[in-house]
């Protein structure tokens, strides 16, 4: 199977299982972080999940994101049990569904969180 992640340009988000241990984990790695085994399996995640936390960013970094603010950061609990760190629509609260697409923002392909 080829896993497509957007870091890469794909149109997806890869995370890494552990076959001894069996933790899963969103940063690419050649070795298990927990028990030291390699190489880790490398997966296709749903793109699903559910907000854990937000913040919403008023006051942008740079003058670059300056032209999206404001815009929403979140924390989202894949359903694959790893977590991860992206964009989303404004409404989301702790607790949402959520689904991932990928947009160009900034410059640059990102995941973005919508209501599942």
């Amino acid at each position: 199977m080829n896993v497509l992640d957007w870091t890469d340009d794909g149109d997806g988000i890869a995370y890494q299982t552990c076959g001894n241990c069996n933790t899963t984990w969103y940063f690419r790695r050649s070795f298990c972080a927990q028990c030291g085994a390699y190489p880790p399996a490398t997966r296709q995640a749903s793109g699903l999940g559910t907000v854990h936390a937000r913040t919403l960013v008023a006051r942008a970094p740079t003058g670059e994101w300056s032209a999206h603010a404001p815009y929403l950061i979140v924390l989202v609990d894949a359903d694959e049990g790893f977590r991860l760190m992206a964009h989303g629509i404004l409404d989301l609260q702790i607790g949402d569904r959520v689904s991932a697409r990928f947009i160009q923002l900034a410059g640059r392909k990102i995941p973005y969180f919508e209501k599942a």
